[in-house]
């Protein structure tokens, strides 16, 4: 039986949870996700596993942060003036907002902190610093 290599076109389903169990992610009741192997296209730890299954195996793979979504970058939280912020915007922490870039691109970010003049955004993926749990069966190689 062939198995999955760099380059392939390949389809899994997928569960993704964390260490204590919460589930963040899954491929159930939809299509199987498609991906090409070794095309950085998935997280490096997801790719790694894929990588010599064969179709029909299934696999849990522990990845750690690092091979994940990284580590938690301080450089990502930016302090932006409470002025340059919508009027109707009442900031609580945790909540989830949208910047854009110079680009026009949106980039999720959510609020760290909130000080009297500022809130401190943190712009981090929110599976930074987690290591990360994923079910995996391969259910096509093309």
């Amino acid at each position: 039986m062939s198995k999955a290599k760099q380059g392939d076109n390949v389809k899994v389903h997928y569960t993704g949870r964390l260490k204590d169990g919460t589930v963040f992610d899954s491929s159930e009741g939809r299509e199987p996700l498609g991906f090409q192997v070794g095309a950085g296209q998935m997280i490096k730890g997801f790719d790694a596993a894929v990588d010599g299954m064969e179709k029909g195996q299934k696999v849990t793979a522990e990845i750690p942060a690092a091979e994940a979504y990284g580590e938690v970058n301080p450089d990502l939280y930016f302090d932006v003036p409470k002025a340059n912020l919508p009027e109707d915007l009442k900031p609580e922490v945790g909540q989830q907002l949208a910047m854009s870039q110079p680009n026009g691109q949106q980039v999720p970010v959510k609020v760290k902190e909130v000080k009297e003049d500022v809130v401190v955004i943190d712009a981090n993926h929110d599976l930074a610093g987690k290591d990360l749990i994923f079910d995996i069966e391969l259910v096509e190689i093309a």
